[in-house]
């Protein structure tokens, strides 16, 4: 598992709440994607992968939705909002980039929305792929973006100190499944 930076955290969320925010996000994706011509989860890499993999199960087993899911590697922050790279680096699969997405409904699945800029990173990406209908579906807007960028679909809405560090802890990357708000020590 991860090291945490060190400071003061606060649970907000647990992992009951979180099933139960889980089974709304579901729903609601369930109805973006129900009559989709070619439905299609794609989960961002790290923590939006495992969520995109619990809500494809929710689907499946809650909605009879057989949807198919993929992975996108993109970074530019780190998890303590340490920006690593001042453009967002975006890496995809073989399997994914071979794959034909003109005709399907995608639905992006990250863990945070903070400033916008690796969700417009992926919508660009996807729009050049020609994919006709793109939807976001964000575990926890920080409500604090830079760019017009929107989630169609939020698990819940954090405003926090700007300073402030919204933790998803999402296995298999952490033990528990929860959100944690990490106030960092002021040196």
């Amino acid at each position: 598992m991860d090291e945490k930076p060190p400071g003061e955290r606060f649970r907000p969320y647990g992992a009951a709440d979180l099933a139960a925010v889980l089974d709304r996000m579901a729903a609601e994706a369930a109805a973006l994607l129900a009559g989709a011509e070619e439905p299609l989860l794609l989960g961002i890499l790290r923590r939006g992968a495992p969520l995109a993999e619990r809500l494809q199960a929710r689907l499946r087993d809650r909605f009879g939705l057989d949807v198919p899911r993929h992975e996108l590697k993109l970074k530019r922050y780190g998890d303590d909002l340490t920006l690593l790279h001042p453009d967002t680096r975006l890496t995809e699969s073989a399997e994914f980039a071979a794959l034909d997405v003109s005709r399907a409904t995608i639905l992006v699945v990250d863990d945070v929305l903070y400033q916008g800029h690796s969700l417009a990173r992926v919508l660009g990406y996807l729009s050049q792929r020609r994919a006709p209908t793109i939807r976001a579906a964000v575990l926890v807007d920080r409500c604090c973006g830079r760019l017009p960028i929107a989630a169609d679909i939020v698990g819940v809405r954090l405003q926090v100190a700007p300073g402030d560090v919204v933790e998803c802890n999402v296995p298999p990357y952490e033990d528990d499944f929860a959100i944690d708000v990490l106030r960092p020590l002021r040196g």
